[in-house]
């Protein structure tokens, strides 16, 4: 093992770690990098209050707003407190960002700091921008009060050139909002633009590497994320997001090993500080890459850990998502039809959670001969699709649509209606190259276009099937299954009389 990795695993078990001071806080990590947010308040609540920065800066968002509350009690007129507390609501880039359950309590603490009122332009200028977030919240849609953050938030940095946090949360805000259909990642190399003199400014920030890192998370950009992501694991290594955080470019560069220890330390910190959201992420992530890596034990004997932690909220989107997503990883990855074919959907999960779970039953049907079974699944699928648009979730809905072309490709194919298959798979791996993921996955379970080269096999195509599983991995580097894929449609493409077998798996 590397000794940066050493390092980094060390730390992550071996820290001490504050007892939680309420029932849903995580407790407060220890080592969190260096944050300087000056303020007009009292100058006894200056080291606290940027406690609280850097641990929003980590996303540990219940710590984060304990610090901000106790710099409140300390300093009643401290706007800027009331304005951290805030900032603990919105969470840009998990779903959803705001929650219509704590949202009231948001527009109250970012009223209160407009009401007290800051004695600097630069803090007023970060409460009026945080304010657009939370008001109207019942009218304007959530994507133009996001624009609208980031416009005011862009004043803020300008009339702030020097001011490091003015320029790191306008980056975020700019991740934020990137668009997933954007493949030129014009926002995400303008954040990097920002953050990337500041990486070399202040080398110990905790956010600058970590938005960097999501910044870069695509394949275009995620060389230029590695340094970051190595960084920032040793920066802030007591908050288990900061020791996930680097697998988001490993998983990118198809790094599967330094991927497992770092989910392995992460999924450890946030299991001590009982952060279950955390320590399912670590482990969707984790399992990901035990596959990717053909450790097929460890993936197995993570989902039956898995299967012992219980009363997890399944309405809670990042739990319900890692929840749902790791068992079907493993089943769906391995080529295990009948058992994909009998997962049972969550209940009170969110429906682009659910469809998750319709679409492995239907590609296990399908995969073992029952099209018309799978007819049922699909038909669930499109009333999830429809239910999102109507809902403005249209990302998710473009998701789900994905996921009805395959399950309706490999029903065709079981049908025997191969150049329907072809059609159908190939226009959902168009649609999903077109899209980016979001950070609360590693990746789709399994690559539109890595299926199609599969099915491309199953069809005794080598030649075509070759150029599928390249294109695949140009997208998603070291992916097991294409890879396989790749070297068996190589072999046969160099065989007269090679053939497949129709029972042919992902892998």
């Amino acid at each position: 093992m590397p000794h940066p990795l050493r390092l980094l695993l060390f730390l992550a078990l071996s820290l001490p770690f504050a007892s939680a001071q309420e029932t849903h806080d995580h407790g407060v990590p220890e080592k969190l990098g260096k944050v300087s947010f000056p303020i007009s308040c009292a100058p006894t609540v200056q080291d606290d209050f940027n406690r609280g920065v850097a641990l929003l800066h980590s996303f540990a968002y219940s710590a984060a707003k304990s610090e901000f509350q106790s710099v409140v009690t300390r300093d009643p007129q401290c706007a800027m407190a009331h304005w951290g507390v805030a900032m603990t609501y919105y969470q840009p880039l998990w779903q959803p960002p705001v929650s219509p359950a704590t949202s009231p309590i948001a527009e109250q603490e970012i009223g209160l700091a407009t009401q007290i009122g800051a004695r600097t332009e630069r803090e007023r200028g970060f409460i009026r921008a945080l304010s657009l977030i939370f008001e109207s919240t019942d009218t304007v849609p959530y994507p133009e009060r996001a624009s609208q953050y980031e416009r005011a938030m862009s004043v803020v940095a300008s009339q702030n050139k020097d001011d490091a946090e003015a320029q790191v949360f306008y980056a975020l805000a700019l991740i934020a909002n990137a668009s997933p259909t954007d493949k030129t990642h014009t926002k995400q190399k303008q954040a990097a633009e920002l953050l990337e003199p500041l990486y070399r400014a202040y080398p110990q920030h905790p956010g600058i590497p970590h938005y960097l890192i999501h910044a870069c998370d695509n394949a275009e950009m995620a060389q230029r994320g590695l340094a970051p992501a190595r960084a920032y694991s040793q920066i802030a290594p007591s908050a288990p997001h900061a020791l996930h955080m680097p697998s988001h470019i490993f998983t990118r560069l198809g790094l599967w090993n330094d991927s497992i220890l770092s989910n392995l330390a992460a999924r450890e910190a946030a299991d001590r500080l009982g952060d279950t959201g955390d320590e399912l992420h670590a482990m969707d992530y984790l399992v990901y890459a035990y596959l990717q890596a053909g450790q097929d034990q460890e993936a197995s004997r993570l989902v039956e850990q898995l299967k012992e932690m219980h009363n997890l909220d399944q309405s809670d989107f990042k739990v319900a998502y890692a929840f749902t997503a790791i068992p079907v990883r493993l089943d769906v990855e391995r080529g295990r039809w009948s058992d994909a074919s009998a997962i049972v959907p969550p209940e009170k999960a969110p429906p682009q959670v659910v469809a998750v779970a319709l679409w492995a039953r239907g590609l296990g049907l399908a995969r073992t001969g029952r099209p018309d079974s799978a007819r049922m699944e699909i038909e669930k699928l499109e009333r999830i699709e429809e239910q999102l648009h109507a809902a403005g979730e249209d990302y998710w809905a473009t998701q789900v649509d994905i996921q009805i072309g395959e399950v309706q490709a490999w029903s065709a194919q079981a049908s025997n209606k191969p150049d329907e298959a072809v059609e159908l798979l190939r226009k959902a791996a168009d649609e999903e190259d077109a899209i980016e993921k979001l950070p609360v996955t590693p990746g789709p379970i399994i690559p539109a276009r890595e299926q199609l080269g599969y099915l491309l096999l199953e069809r005794n195509q080598p030649v075509l099937a070759l150029k599928e599983f390249q294109s695949a991995l140009s997208n998603t580097p070291g992916r097991r299954g294409a890879t396989l894929g790749a070297a068996q449609a190589q072999q046969l493409s160099g065989s007269k009389n090679g053939g497949l077998s129709r029972s042919a798996q992902f892998h």
